[in-house]
Parts: structure tokens; C-alpha cells; sequence
């Protein structure tokens, strides 16, 4: 196909709040992120997927499905037919109880090969089909049509790649992760993708892509914004944003200053979710004490009766007893609905209707019915609109605290790999981890709450001239406007 008039790029700056790059922007730290509200659209609402932890609304973003279609469930998830915990780095004390090799070789090799659907296509992938020259650096999801040797440029990446990571992978058609691949020589350092340096090893290999004219669409990951937020609070997040615009700036001067860059390219900035302040636990461990749960050694949980992960403001329960199942989740549910910062607890009740039990009631819905939803959906809804501090009028459903609370729970829910019962934390909340670890006194995510699904969207040079569109956005809104950019018909065949 013929080249678009602007090179694209898209900037996932992670756990980006709108309120705080509002502040940032205005005390001018973020004077490249000012640029594109300036010149372009900005949306302050864009609702996450659920759970809205990082691998989920980056499989969002990559596919523009949500998790019933793209399959990745949560950060931490229950592989029923290996019968084994998936485990993508809650915390480092998680990663060591599942085995530091396992869970970095579910990150980096399982989640884009084997766990992430082969039934859609990523935005590298569909734009790898028809030419066009596909860029990524170090982010979740990178599956695209080129093969990948494991780089040897640095003398730490040769000791690693030489003892843990050996494989060849598929990416798009300039690929930086970490230290670990790289498609050419830049002269960037990652320390592996340690936080703090991510940002940087981006905005360094990022220059470097603008000056040799090495892309038409670059998937440009800003990832530290989200660790610096973990543990210093969302309120706290105008330091790390104005480092994440420093990489943006660094693009622009890379192609001869604001002016020039946008003459060229056309960029869309996003984040993956928000973050909420967080101030107590909850322990899933010790509430299930009475169950027979799995444990992250698999020999030791044979005949176990549930699975229990926890992520972050999220978490999910896994009935392992076929012949026990539907007792088994009954138990579960009364149990879960007694725990002190449990928000929403959510299941399937057959194969057409969700439940939702919150201290405020019980809301039962279906696909399909009278009620639309702010995206245009239809539902039938029965029971206590409370559950969702929800409201009908005229025919529409709205709920102000949980945005797009139907079709996110629908889809979660059904995602093939997703637990029996997902909970979603209380504001200020936080489950405790497969290591022990929280985020109490700082930031966490996940939850179907506000407070942490509502992310930032803004673009320029390519989309709609507003946001006025869509009454309601949603990250899986990124993909078509990169399609149409490129003019590509939407293909998840």
C-alpha cells in the first residue's frame, strides 16, 4: 500500500490520570503533551477494560477487543489445562513464588505466543499484512509478522540471552524489548527493562527510528509513569509524567522540533488505566482459609478445590473441582460477599445472564434487550440498579461510578481463561498478592471503578476533529482510528 500522508505514532504513557496530566500541563511540565492538546482532541474519560490491570488493557489497546476476545484475563490467572497460576510480575515477591524463570517466561514469550487469542490480530500484525513499516519498544504486547533473533550488543544482554532467553519471536518489523531484542544497533541501553530506565531506553531508541526514517507506525511505551505512581500515590504523578514527556520532546527534536514532527507524524497519546490511592488490605488468603486452595507450587496443589489470584485492585476465583463445580462456587460467593472491601462480586449464571452482588443489592443482566448503554449496546437489566449506582432514563443505562459497567463485566466474564468469580476492590482497597506485597500508601488499579478505569486519550494529526463523536470512549476506540489512518479495513480473521 502507498504511504499515508503522516507517519503515526502511538504513546501508551501507563496508569496516565487525567487530572494529574492536567495539573502537569498547566504547571508546564509536560510541554510536548500541552502540543498535542493544542493542536488536536482530548479526552479526559477513556474507560479501561476490566480488570484494569496493565496486560488486559494492553491486549485492549494491541487488538482493540476486550478480554473475551483477546483471551488475556488478568496479571495473575489460573491456567486451568496446564493447572497452573500464570503470574506477569504483580511484585517481585509474586514473581519469586511462582519461579522468577516461569514467570518471566510467561511475560515474555507466553503471553504474545501461547496465551494471547491467535483469533485476532494485533495492530502490528494487521498493519505488518498490508507493508506498512511497523515499529515497537518495550511493551506487553508485541506480536507482529517479523522474526526476532535475541540481540547480543550489550554484555549484560549477551550473559542473559545466553542463559534464560534463547528463542526467536515475532514482533513488528523494528523491535526493541528491553535489552533482550533489538532489530538493529542503536547505541540505547535498557538495564532489561528495569523501571526508571524505561522511559529513556524509549525516547532513545525513538529518536533514533525518526532520524533514520526507520517507521510509518511506531508503538512508543511509556511505562515508568505507572511504578512511580504505585509507589508514590496518583497524586503524585506530575514528576513522572513530565519524564514521560521529556521522551515525547525527545522525538520532536529528533525531527527538527515540534513544528517539523508534526508535519510528519500524527500522534495518539493514551494511557492503559488510572490509578486510585489505596490505604488497606485485603487478604484472599486468609479468607479462603478454609477452602483447599492452590498454591504456586503445582505438585503441592493437586485435588485442590479453588484458585485464588489476586491483582492489584482486582481478583478472580477458579472452581478445580468439575464434579464439586457448581458447590464450590456457591461456597465462594457467600464467602467473598463478607469480605471488608470487596466492592462487586461478579459471575455467570448459565451461559446468558452476569450477576452482580455489591452491599447495595443484587443486578442480574443479559445481552440483548431495551436499555442502551452510553456505546450504543443493548441490555436487559433486573434487580437492584443500586448494585452499580446505576440509573435508567429513557430507555439508557448509565452508571456514573462504574463507566461502561455491562459490556466490561459481560466480557470479562466471558473471557474463556478468566475465573469462575472476578471481585473488584472497594475505592481505597487493595488485594494482597501471591507474595504478600501491596500498594498501601501509594497507587494501585484494577477495579471496575472510576477511579481508576478513566484514563486520558488525546490525538493529533489523524483521528476525529473532537471528541464529540462518541459519547463514550473506551480504549478499544485506538485501534479503528489507527486503521483508518491507514486506511485498513478491519480484519480479525
Amino acid at each position: 500500500m502507498s504511504a499515508p500522508a503522516k507517519k503515526l505514532v502511538l504513546a501508551v504513557i501507563d496508569a496516565l490520570k487525567p487530572a494529574m496530566l492536567d495539573r502537569a500541563i498547566a504547571v508546564g511540565r509536560a510541554p510536548a503533551l500541552a502540543q498535542v492538546l493544542e493542536r488536536g482532541a482530548y479526552v479526559d474519560d477513556c474507560v479501561a477494560a476490566f480488570p484494569s490491570v496493565t496486560p488486559v488493557c494492553a491486549a485492549t489497546i494491541a487488538t482493540g477487543t476486550g478480554p473475551d476476545q483477546h483471551w488475556i484475563p488478568s496479571m495473575n490467572w489460573y491456567h486451568r489445562e496446564e493447572a497452573r497460576y500464570v503470574e506477569y510480575g504483580s511484585s517481585f515477591s509474586a514473581t519469586r513464588q511462582f519461579g522468577v524463570l516461569r514467570s518471566l517466561t510467561d511475560t515474555v514469550y507466553g503471553m504474545n505466543a501461547e496465551h494471547l487469542s491467535h483469533d485476532v490480530k494485533t495492530v502490528f500484525e494487521q498493519l505488518d499484512d498490508v507493508d506498512v513499516r511497523t515499529a515497537g519498544t518495550t511493551y506487553l504486547i508485541y506480536r507482529g509478522r517479523h522474526k526476532h533473533e535475541v540481540s547480543n550488543e550489550t554484555a549484560l544482554a549477551r550473559v542473559v540471552t545466553s542463559t534464560l532467553f534463547r528463542r526467536t519471536i515475532d514482533g513488528p518489523r523494528e523491535l526493541f524489548y528491553a535489552d533482550l531484542y533489538a532489530s538493529r544497533k542503536t547505541g540505547c541501553r535498557g538495564q532489561l527493562g528495569m523501571p526508571g530506565v524505561r522511559d529513556q531506553h524509549t525516547g532513545c531508541v525513538g529518536a533514533y527510528l525518526v532520524e533514520n526514517d526507520l517507521f510509518d507506525f511506531l508503538l512508543f511505551s511509556l511505562p515508568d509513569n505507572d511504578a512511580w505512581s504505585h509507589k508514590n500515590g496518583p497524586h503524585a504523578q506530575v514528576t513522572s509524567i513530565a519524564a514521560a514527556d521529556r521522551q515525547l520532546e525527545r522525538l520532536m527534536h529528533a525531527a527538527g522540533g515540534p513544528d517539523a514532527f508534526f508535519e510528519d507524524h500524527a500522534l495518539i497519546v493514551t494511557s492503559d488505566h488510572s490509578q486510585a490511592s489505596v490505604e488497606e488490605r485485603i487478604r484472599l488468603d486468609r479468607a479462603f482459609a478454609d477452602f483447599d486452595v492452590a498454591t504456586p507450587s503445582g505438585s503441592r496443589s493437586i485435588g485442590a478445590e479453588l484458585a485464588l489470584s489476586p491483582a492489584q485492585r482486582s481478583a478472580m476465583i477458579y472452581a478445580l473441582e468439575e464434579d464439586r463445580r457448581d458447590e464450590v462456587i456457591a461456597r465462594a460467593i457467600e464467602v467473598a460477599r463478607e469480605i471488608t472491601g470487596v466492592d462487586l462480586v461478579l459471575w455467570r449464571s448459565g451461559e446468558h445472564e452476569a450477576v452482580v452482588q455489591s452491599p447495595r443489592g443484587e443486578l442480574r443482566f443479559c445481552s440483548g434487550g431495551e436499555l442502551m448503554d452510553a456505546r450504543g449496546r443493548l441490555w436487559s437489566v433486573e434487580g437492584d440498579l443500586a448494585a452499580l449506582a446505576a440509573e435508567v432514563h429513557d430507555g439508557n443505562f448509565t452508571s456514573t461510578e462504574y463507566p461502561d459497567a455491562l459490556a466490561r463485566i459481560w466480557s470479562a466474564l466471558h473471557c474463556p481463561t478468566a475465573g469462575d468469580v472476578l471481585l473488584s476492590a472497594a475505592p481505597a482497597y487493595e488485594f494482597v498478592d501471591w507474595g504478600g506485597s501491596d500498594h498501601v500508601g501509594g497507587g494501585s488499579h484494577g477495579s471496575l471503578h472510576r477511579s481508576d478505569s478513566l484514563g486520558a486519550l488525546l490525538w493529533c494529526g489523524t483521528g476525529p476533529d473532537t471528541r464529540d463523536v462518541r459519547e463514550q470512549w473506551s480504549l478499544q476506540d485506538i485501534m479503528p482510528m489507527i486503521q483508518d489512518h491507514f486506511g485498513v479495513e478491519e480484519d480479525q480473521s
